[in-house]
């Protein structure tokens, strides 16, 4: 059993930049892979990236966050970060953060825990 808390959402201009934090407890979250999805109003829940739970941190980005978003974690404090720049109007959504014990899947279903998600709003 995991719990996941999302937090550092906001309102910010185009352009600008948030972080995001997902703290973890329950499990041990080094065991888990995480990923960050988005759902926008009238539009399906959508993968942005994850990361392994391992020592080698392997990412995968969709590419909508390629190059301007980066995740991180920090085992240390049972968190995991998502660092959003050049944020886009298009980026304005509910932020989840969701994990998966091993595995690096890009599908809602493939994740076992969910938080309660942090809104973003990008202003034009």
């Amino acid at each position: 059993q995991v719990q996941l808390v999302e937090s550092g959402g906001g309102l910010v201009q185009a352009g600008g930049s948030l972080r995001l934090s997902c703290a973890a407890s329950g499990r041990s979250f080094s065991n888990y892979a995480m990923g960050w999805f988005r759902q926008a109003p009238g539009k399906e829940r959508e993968f942005v990236v994850s990361i392994s739970w391992g020592g080698g941190s392997r990412t995968n980005y969709a590419d909508s966050a390629k190059g301007r978003f980066t995740i991180s974690r920090d085992n240390a404090k049972n968190t995991v970060y998502l660092q959003m720049t050049s944020l886009k109007p298009e980026d304005t959504a509910v932020y989840y953060c969701a994990a998966q014990l091993s595995g690096m899947g890009s599908l809602p279903g493939s994740y076992d825990y969910w938080g309660q998600g942090t809104q973003v709003t990008v202003s034009s």
